[in-house]
Order: C-alpha cells, then structure tokens, then sequence
C-alpha cells in the first residue's frame, strides 16, 4: 500500500482550501457561534498524551459548556466509569478539540484549543444537579472555533435513517467476550438502567 509522507504531496492532490472555509474561522465565540453552542447538549471531546489520544462522548440536559468568557468556556466533568482518560491527557498535554452537534442539524461546530482541570469548590458547586457536584471542571481556552460542512452527516443520514441499533451487540456481551465470560453478560445489561439512575450526576 502506497502511503502520502509528505505534506506538498498532500496539498496538491486536494488543491487550494475554499474561500468559505477559511473566512468562517473565528478566534473566540461570537453572537452566531454562540448561540449554535449553546444548543448543543452533546460534543465529542478529543485530545491527545503520551499513551495516545482519546475522543470522550460529552452530553449534559442544556448546554454542554458554558461560556465564562469570549475566549474561556467550562464543562463538568460528570460520573463515568472513573477511566479518566480525557482528564489524564489534558494534565499532560492541554491541547482539546471539541466537536458540538445538535439533532437535526447537518452541520457541527468545531473548536480546537486549550484545557486544564480545575478543582475549584466554588466552581464546580456552580453546576449542582440534585445536591451532587462534579469531581472537577474542564477550562477550556479558545484556539479557534469554525463550522463544519454538512456533508458528512448528510452522506450518513445521520438524522433521518431512524433508529438502527436492534442488532448492535450490548456493553453486557462485549464485557463477556472481553473477560471470557467473567464480568457482564445479560445480568449486567439488566442492571444497568438502574445504576445508572442512580449515579447519573
């Protein structure tokens, strides 16, 4: 397999960017950008350290960050299953990209930047959901901020193809193959509802 190692190759097989994709590109959140992120209630969090990179599913029951500043935005970092992998690499490495999506819409939001994790008490007790807080904050520091072109999620039918997840195999049958047998398997897809309510927040 014949493999592309040099960046002027690169340039001319995909030619000149479009004007439109260099204009959109703002350097801190504007009257558009933010109102599109702040209908967003789920992005994709990636960044990268020294074990490699991670992209981290964020979703919360309004905005999914929130706006201390044109160029600072905070997200919570909610209950998981205490991996921390994201928070492991922005420690290491602050560089973040964030990709917003909101249903419906073809396009998406992208940001790339800066982060750090914050204990901060004041901070995280700001973002109190039924007398829980989160463990930390996310402080991201805006690089830039631009709008993806639509026709990605257009080619996927992302929106409109309905729901196709009857045959998908389940966390409790992946944790089975994984452990041969060992850990999940049916009793823990059956349970999981029921933790999970419990320990949303």
């Amino acid at each position: 397999m014949e493999y592309v190692t040099d960046i002027a190759e690169l340039e001319a097989l995909y030619g000149t960017p479009g004007s439109a994709s260099l204009h959109k590109v703002a350097h801190q959140m504007t009257p558009l950008y933010r109102k599109w992120i702040m209908a967003s209630r789920f992005c994709v969090l990636s960044t990268v350290g020294p074990d490699g990179t991670d992209g981290s599913p964020r979703g919360y029951d309004g905005p999914v960050v929130r706006e201390l500043d044109a160029q600072t935005l905070v997200m919570p970092d909610w209950r998981g299953n205490n991996r921390i992998d994201t928070l492991r690499n922005i420690v290491a490495d602050g560089r973040i990209s964030l990709m917003f999506m909101v249903p419906g819409a073809n396009n998406v939001v992208r940001i790339n930047g800066f982060a750090k994790v914050t204990i901060d008490q004041e901070l995280r007790e700001s973002f109190e959901v039924k007398g829980q807080h989160p463990r930390s904050v996310i402080v991201i520091k805006i690089g830039e901020i631009y709008s993806q072109c639509a026709r990605a999620v257009m080619r996927a039918g992302l929106w409109s193809v309905g729901d196709e997840s009857a045959q998908l195999p389940t966390v409790g049958e992946i944790l089975a193959e994984q452990t041969q047998g060992a850990e999940g398997g049916q009793s823990y897809d059956d349970g999981w509802a029921a933790r999970a309510a419990k320990t949303m927040w």
